[in-house]
Parts: structure tokens; sequence; C-alpha cells
């Protein structure tokens, strides 16, 4: 179980970060629209928000279900949620788990980065993924634009990722990955807060804050 919700936790800093993607053969309105997006994230020295990440049967029912608050500079994030904090300075990753009140450090590898760096999902959707003409819907109350990203091989992790991107803000909206088995992930974002300006040290993990937990080293 504990594994599975790191993997949750992965997957929802991937999402979050989706906006930053370049395809290749893109549409042009669609690559127009999230390069507004990733230039409003690059603007920012400091991004808050709230997210609600869903693992979906193949019939849009939800399995599992977690609620948590993210901080974003550039490359460097932080998640909270009731089950686990993750902090990653853009070098090391500090994931503990609240439930056997343990932290686990590691130096992810390219490819283990993938699963949580902005940086990294860049390499793979330049190189991977087309985008389609943006769709106009309605969203969480909000006009929308909701632009799919389909991989060009077929032995991709995931079948289709859908980007939904306000129409106003150019803000984030909802991400849904769906996975080659037919299940999917889907986050839906709110408060979206682009004006902190967060100092390097809140995205790595201060031991003196938890006296008493079990520090594993994985490095």
């Amino acid at each position: 179980r504990i594994r599975m919700k790191k993997r949750n936790i992965f997957t929802i800093s991937v999402l979050l970060i989706t906006i930053m993607v370049h395809a290749q053969q893109p549409s042009t309105e669609a690559k127009t629209l999230l390069d507004k997006t990733y230039a409003s994230f690059q603007a920012s020295k400091g991004i808050r928000l709230t997210f609600r990440a869903a693992t979906l049967d193949s019939d849009d029912s939800e399995l599992t279900a977690m609620e948590g608050t993210a901080f974003i500079k550039a490359d460097k994030f932080r998640l909270e949620t009731d089950q686990m904090d993750v902090w990653f300075d853009g070098s090391t990753q500090w994931v503990f788990m609240k439930e056997v009140n343990e932290v686990n450090i590691s130096s992810p590898t390219r490819d283990e980065i993938t699963a949580v760096s902005p940086l990294a999902l860049l390499g793979i959707y330049r190189n991977g993924y087309i985008l389609t003409a943006p769709v106009n819907k309605h969203i969480n109350n909000k006009q929308v634009k909701s632009i799919s990203m389909v991989p060009t091989i077929g032995n991709m992790e995931y079948k289709e990722v859908v980007a939904v991107i306000d129409q106003k803000s150019h803000t984030l909206v909802q991400v849904t990955l769906t996975m080659r088995n037919g299940t999917k992930q889907r986050i839906d974002i709110s408060d979206y807060n682009a004006n902190h300006n967060f100092s390097d040290g809140e995205f790595r993990f201060d031991k003196n804050g938890y006296p008493n937990v079990e520090i594993i080293d994985l490095r």
C-alpha cells in the first residue's frame, strides 16, 4: 500500500507540470496556448496550489483519491498530503511516509526522475507526443480549452495525456493520464496562486523538525 501511495505522489508531481511540454508536430493553436501557460509559469518565483488526484477505472469511476497542496519553483517542488510529504530540490528527494514515520532519501537517476521531475518530463513529451487542436469545454465552472497529447510510438506508459487550461488565466485546471491498461489518473487543480517567492530551503527536508523520524538514506 505504501508503494502505491508513493506512485500516486509521483504521478501527481508529473501531472502538475504537464503544461510545460513541447511536443512533436503540434497543433499551432495548442502550442501557442501551452507557450502562454508556460510563460506564466516561468515568470513566477513560486506557485502554490491545491489539488485532488484520483485513480479512475476504465469507466471513469474513482478507485482511490488523494488531496493535498503543492509548492513549485522551477524544477523544485514540495507536496503535502495526509499520507505523505515530498521534497525535491532539483537533485535530492525526500519522501516522508507518515504512516510509518519514515523518511526515504534518494538521488534519483535520469530514468527515475522522469516520475517526479518537471524537467525530465520536458524531454519525454518533446520527443514522443503530438498535440491535437484545443477543444472548448466547461470544466469546474470555468471556460477551458482541452488539449490531447498522443504518443508517436505504441510502447509508451501512457496512451494519452489531456491538459485542460483556463482560457482567461492560462493556468492549468485539470490533467488526465490514460494508462495503457485503460485506467486513468486525473488531477483537478484549484486555488492556483503564482505570487509567492519561495526560498530554496523550502524544498529540502529539515530533520530538526522531525526529531523522532527514522531516516533511511538510499543514495
